[in-house]
């Protein structure tokens, strides 16, 4: 009976291990890729695309009501515009820029400066789950890379700036600003893994979310967790085997003894 006892303890340990490692495994990834991001990060200049804003909700208790996207007026959009999304409402604010910006084609004078989108009070982006919001915005300027800070307003009333820059060497600050890179190359550790998908036309459908290098990562982590804890069920099993065969009577000895008594 203590023996069974002890088996039983033994597979219930190394069946925790397991599930902690699964956890991590799918804890890792999401954490990973838990920011606000734009997809594509590269585009050509002098070309329109349709830029794509990932939001994720971070918080486990608070779901995101709010989103604002700025622009910028040192390089700008001579054109912008979004596609509606269900149950949010959008206001794109234009200004008239203190210095007039002269591109290739035109000299602009005035640009879009912001973009808000709100939620309706059932449309909440809950928590575990995220929303993607498409503008079409251009020509694109000539310039190194163009930042677009976004501000993620939750229903508790707290605010999360995603407007950090990222440095050159790629290691990410905590709150990365949305950035579409032009002419310089994105960061080593913040490129994305997939071939950037530049739209020549407005109406062009918004591209798909791509999986960054970070992610990639931390998915090789925990499945190196899943294999550790499959290893430690595999030892665990072997253990409770080799103590069961170690306490269990020898049949011929029994045998004597009955046939002494």
């Amino acid at each position: 009976m203590q023996l069974r006892t002890m088996q039983k303890r033994t597979i219930v340990r190394a069946t925790t291990t397991v599930a902690i490692a699964a956890a991590l495994a799918l804890a890792a990834p999401l954490a990973a890729s838990a920011h606000v991001r734009v997809n594509p990060d590269q585009a050509e200049a002098g070309a329109y695309s349709v830029l794509t804003f990932r939001v994720p909700t971070e918080s486990a208790t608070a779901s995101t009501v709010k989103l604002e996207v700025d622009f910028p007026t040192a390089t700008p959009f001579s054109s912008v515009s979004y596609q509606p999304v269900p149950g949010w409402n959008a206001a794109v604010t234009t200004e008239k820029l203190a210095k007039p910006v002269k591109t290739k084609d035109a000299t602009i004078t005035e640009a879009v400066t912001k973009v808000v989108w709100t939620a309706d009070a059932n449309a909440a982006i809950a928590p575990g789950q995220f929303q993607q919001f498409a503008v079409s915005a251009g020509p694109i300027p000539d310039t190194g890379k163009v930042e677009l800070p976004a501000h993620q307003t939750y229903s508790d009333g707290s605010v999360v700036d995603w407007d950090q820059a990222t440095p050159a060497s790629g290691d990410e600050p905590e709150h990365p600003a949305p950035t579409v890179y032009i002419n310089d190359a994105p960061p080593a550790a913040a490129s994305s893994s997939t071939v950037p998908t530049v739209q020549t036309t407005p109406a062009a459908t918004p591209a798909a979310a791509t999986t960054d290098a970070s992610s990639a990562v931390a998915i090789g982590l925990g499945i190196g967790g899943l294999a550790l804890g499959a290893i430690a069920l595999v030892l665990a099993a072997f253990a409770v085997t080799r103590r069961g065969s170690a306490h269990a009577p020898d049949a011929g000895a029994s045998a004597e003894r009955r046939k002494d008594e």
